[in-house]
């Protein structure tokens, strides 16, 4: 009885994925009018062809970027960001009131006023003490400089690695200047060895960040962050079933080329070098305004569009694949929309303030937060140099309306004198 329910269960699971490959694998979704799975097999001297069992390596390599990535972080830039100047804000501990603390976790990080209120009553606490209590028990939970340069630092280094070595394996190929040789005999197309690991590699290190986008940064486009994840993650993998590896690499060669650039910018904007990181944002902006706006609507996503519509009829995969890249041309606008807010500031009021993507709540507004000093500090002297801040900054504000007002007597008296 083992037996035969063994060899049941045998066909029947054999029967589920029979079923599941008749309909997964149906040629008028991968491939073009009038081509079949037989049509582009390859001989062992053709070359290699994209197979979708490829993509299951990229699940375990995943796993090791974020394996990688810890010991990156640790080992690399952490003692980077201190070499730097790296400093974190010094956080006021809220204290320990069970109730708000159970309010905040399970209800929201910010109470509204009536709530405030009925807080107020349960605890015994003035409104007033309840609000500066939630805004120290959020500021608990801000990620500090330090982590968002060592965010900042991996992303960098893979950035800068792929787009070399992308841009390295994909200068000599003729579609790189001809974007017509991105169809030329599609879909019985062999893969270079390069470019399927230049796939393999951006796959999995998508995956990896898709994995971690619970416990990394979040910023104020974090939902379009998850949407350009997922996104990607389907417009690779698709593009590799489907053989669209050629117009696939441009595409990713497309998007590193500006990444690394933002990514050196938050470096030295979280180390505190205002110059060079308003120099390099500069640069990212000009690169990232070309690239995003310019060359991949303009080059890459014309070529998917029209180009291949003289190699071969519209099907499937033509419409989907040209949907996913009108989602990131769409996330595209968004965030140029962001940088060019972000360049008006640089333009008017001579630096970049903040990032403009950072998160919801702003440094500036936590009036209670001080720059880090050595050595262990109590709350006493944390509130005294939250203190300082306050009179710093109301110094200078006074010296500026003075500076103003000084100059429109000058002005006065000179206007007087001309007549």
């Amino acid at each position: 009885m083992g037996l035969v329910a063994v060899r049941c269960g045998m066909l029947s699971w054999e029967w589920m994925e029979a079923l599941l490959n008749e309909w997964l694998w149906q040629e008028e979704s991968w491939l073009p009018p009038g081509v079949t799975w037989q049509d582009i097999k390859m001989k062992e001297d053709e070359g290699r062809f994209p197979l979708p069992r490829d993509l299951v390596y990229t699940v375990p390599l995943a796993f090791a970027f974020i394996a990688l990535r810890f010991i990156f972080e640790r080992l690399i830039a952490l003692p980077l960001s201190k070499h730097l100047g790296v400093k974190d804000r010094i956080r006021i501990q809220a204290d320990s009131v069970p109730k708000l603390e159970t309010f905040y976790k399970q209800t929201s990080r910010q109470p509204l006023q009536k709530e405030a209120v009925s807080l107020g009553k349960q605890c015994g606490i003035s409104q007033r003490n309840i609000q500066t209590w939630f805004r120290h028990r959020r500021n608990q939970d801000r990620p500090s400089n330090t982590k968002k340069f060592c965010e900042a630092s991996w992303r960098f280094v893979f950035y800068l690695i792929s787009f070399t070595a992308g841009l390295g394996s994909l200068i000599n190929t003729p579609w790189f200047w001809d974007h017509r040789e991105c169809w030329r005999g599609y879909p019985k197309q062999p893969v270079a060895v390069a470019h399927y690991w230049y796939y393999i590699l951006e796959l999995g290190f998508y995956l990896s960040l898709l994995l971690c986008v619970s416990v990394d940064v979040k910023r104020k486009d974090f939902k379009e962050q998850v949407i350009h994840h997922i996104a990607t993650v389907f417009l690779i993998g698709f593009s590799y079933c489907a053989n669209y590896v050629r117009v696939g690499t441009l595409v990713m060669l497309v998007h590193d080329s500006s990444d690394f650039l933002l990514e050196s910018a938050k470096m030295f904007h979280y180390a505190g070098w205002t110059r060079t990181c308003d120099s390099l944002f500069v640069v990212f902006a000009l690169a990232f305004l070309v690239t995003r706006l310019v060359v991949f609507p303009g080059r890459v996503v014309h070529t998917t569009l029209v180009l291949s519509l003289e190699f071969f009829q519209p099907f499937f995969g033509y419409y989907f694949f040209n949907t996913l890249l009108l989602v990131l041309q769409a996330l595209h606008i968004f965030w140029a929309y962001l940088i060019l807010r972000m360049l008006y500031k640089f333009v008017f009021l001579g630096k970049v303030e903040r990032d403009e993507r950072s998160e919801d709540e702003s440094e500036v507004d936590d009036e209670e937060e001080a720059p880090e000093e050595d050595g262990d500090e109590g709350s006493r002297k944390q509130r005294k140099g939250a203190i300082n801040c306050k009179l710093a900054s109301l110094a200078n504000n006074c010296v500026l309306n003075n500076l103003t007002s000084q100059r429109k007597i000058n002005c006065r008296a000179q206007s007087r004198k001309a007549r």
